[in-house]
């Protein structure tokens, strides 16, 4: 009896063990149908699902937008717009071909284990577009950049914007992280690289900036030269195009006459400086051509000036004919420049005495550099002019006070040693403004070339304008915020 019992029993077992042995093997022909256990593609756990399941699943993934934070502002980026595609079908098949290649019993043996012996790994396979990106990347930076804001002059209004700190995104260090982020099935976020700017220090390429427009607002043809004297930087706007000398020539004059002196200048010669620099008087102006000259006779007085300008590297300065006077047959009528020689020339210059505004500006620089006992006049002329004749020159253009164009630009307790200047065409102020600041050359012209008359209600105000601009950009603490029309009215009803 117990022996039957065991044989039935053991009957049982094989007969059970046999029908869960078929049972496993109709499930596993089954699941042969499926993606093998344990297998990852692309990063994504896909052992045990369908086909069609494992490919939907790799493209919930991968089809995800990118969260890109911009600091605390979030942006999706859609793959499909950068051209991310992903073989899924590729990747798929090599699952696929894996499987069909295992061998039945071992693949079995791993079913029933619900583990795998060698599981499979897919590496992803996925391209995009990086210019695509790129551009996407460059689109999210022109809308959230806020950029670090430069110093502003307004033109033409009495108020100022002083410069601000600011953050710009740095494309090409987002770019890695942002690509390794589009390949990733999970944790698609990336922070940007967010890059903060200082506030810009003020620089003369603002100032420069601030002119030219006001320039471009003028129909004639502006030429300006400032140059700051500590530092010596400088800006041109056409300040290399040949000018008419003007009055402004006597700045040169004044220099000349001082070198040829052998002893400080007497009673006569002091009034004919005075005449020349306060009421520029171009009688007095060429009777220092006189003393220039070392005799009574002002062509040689403007030939010996235009040499010495010539040997200060002034190539484009030169007086032919003194003021108020006539060609003569033994002397030039003119002098050929690089300036005036440039085929582009539009301002159609006085041919009797030149100059541009870097050239003039240049002169004062030499000048005011001389005063403080350096600088180009001494080397070229050691012992021929002194830094106490320089410092004199300077005072002496202090007291100007006429042809206020530099002048109204500034603060009515601000000295300006300058030389103004004008023609039926053309109009020009030059002078060292000596400023809390910081002092400066500025030169700054204006002329009609294409008319027989520019009037002052025209060029004054641009000039001005321009001088307080240059001001302000050297005392941007401190700014003069008067209006030089008001200025004007103001002088002139003194003056009634």
């Amino acid at each position: 009896m117990l022996k039957a019992i065991q044989k039935f029993l053991t009957i049982l077992l094989l007969v059970t063990g046999g029908l869960y042995l078929a049972y496993e093997l109709f499930l596993y022909d089954r699941a042969r149908q499926l993606l093998p256990p344990g297998t990852v593609i692309a990063g994504v756990d896909v052992g045990g699902v369908s086909v069609p399941e494992g490919t939907e699943l790799l493209n919930g993934r991968f089809q995800l937008p990118v969260d890109l934070y911009y600091r605390d502002e979030r942006v999706e980026l859609d793959p499909a717009e950068v051209g991310f595609q992903v073989d899924v079908q590729g990747m798929i098949a090599e699952a696929e071909a894996y499987r069909d290649a295992q061998e039945y019993w071992q693949g079995f043996t791993e079913f029933l284990l619900k583990h795998s012996f060698e599981p499979l790994t897919v590496d992803l396979r996925a391209t995009h577009d990086r210019e695509l990106l790129l551009e996407r990347l460059e689109m999210i930076s022109s809308f959230l950049d806020q950029p670090a804001k430069a110093p502003q002059l307004l033109v033409g209004a009495s108020s100022f914007q002083y410069g601000e700190p600011g953050y710009v995104m740095d494309v090409q260090a987002s770019l890695p992280d942002v690509e390794a982020a589009l390949y990733r099935p999970d944790n698609r976020a990336v922070d940007l690289v967010i890059v903060d700017e200082d506030a810009p220090s003020l620089n003369l390429s603002l100032l420069a900036e601030n002119i030219t427009k006001q320039l471009d607002a003028f129909s004639g043809v502006g030429s300006v030269y400032v140059m700051d004297l500590a530092s010596g930087e400088e800006i041109s706007v056409n300040g290399d195009v040949a000018i008419s000398g003007l009055s402004i020539l006597k700045v040169a004059i004044f220099i000349d006459a001082y070198r040829a002196l052998d002893a400080p200048p007497d009673e006569y010669v002091q009034g004919l400086f005075y005449d020349t620099a306060v009421h520029s008087s171009n009688y007095a102006a060429n009777l220092l051509l006189h003393v220039i000259a070392g005799e009574n006779n002002t062509y040689e007085g403007a030939a010996q000036l235009t040499d010495f300008l010539h040997r200060l590297g002034l190539v484009n300065t030169f007086m032919a004919i003194p003021y108020d006077s006539n060609p003569v047959a033994n002397r030039p009528s003119t002098y050929i420049t690089p300036a005036n020689t440039d085929p582009d020339l539009i301002t159609r210059p006085d041919t009797a005495m030149q100059t541009t505004a870097e050239e003039m500006g240049t002169l004062l620089a030499m000048l005011y550099y001389c005063s403080q006992g350096n600088g180009t006049l001494l080397a070229v002329y050691p012992g021929e002019i002194t830094p106490d004749e320089c410092q004199a020159i300077i005072d002496l253009m202090v007291l100007n006070e006429e042809g206020n164009l530099i002048r109204f630009g500034v603060p009515e307790t601000v000295p300006v040693s300058h030389k103004h200047g004008w023609d039926f065409v053309t109009q020009g102020d030059a002078g060292l403004v000596l400023s809390p600041g910081g002092d400066y050359v500025i030169v700054e012209y204006v002329t009609e070339p294409e008319s027989d008359w520019l009037s002052h209600e025209v060029g004054f105000p641009i000039l001005r304008e321009i001088s307080r601009a240059t001001y302000n950009y050297f005392n941007f603490e401190d700014p003069n915020l008067e209006d030089p029309a008001v200025r004007a009215e103001r002088e002139a009803a003194a003056r009634a």
